[in-house]
């Protein structure tokens, strides 16, 4: 049987915890900062991690990390 693929896109934008959450960076906090509230700007810095319900979507992309 051939080895899975890892998609590219999703092993350059999550990463694994060591409790084997998935990881990821919020978006928004490239350009066009004057606009956002400070509250936004942090919330935005904040790690997030996938949802319960989508994890195992996000787990078959990056399958060798989980």
């Amino acid at each position: 049987m051939a080895k899975m693929k890892t998609k590219r896109a999703a092993a350059k934008r999550f990463k694994v915890t060591a409790t084997g959450k998935i990881k990821y960076k919020k978006a928004h906090l490239r350009h066009l900062l004057v606009n956002k509230s400070k509250k936004a700007k942090k919330d935005k810095n904040t790690p997030g991690y996938v949802h319960p319900g989508d994890y195992h979507n996000a787990a078959m992309c990056i399958p060798y990390l989980v």
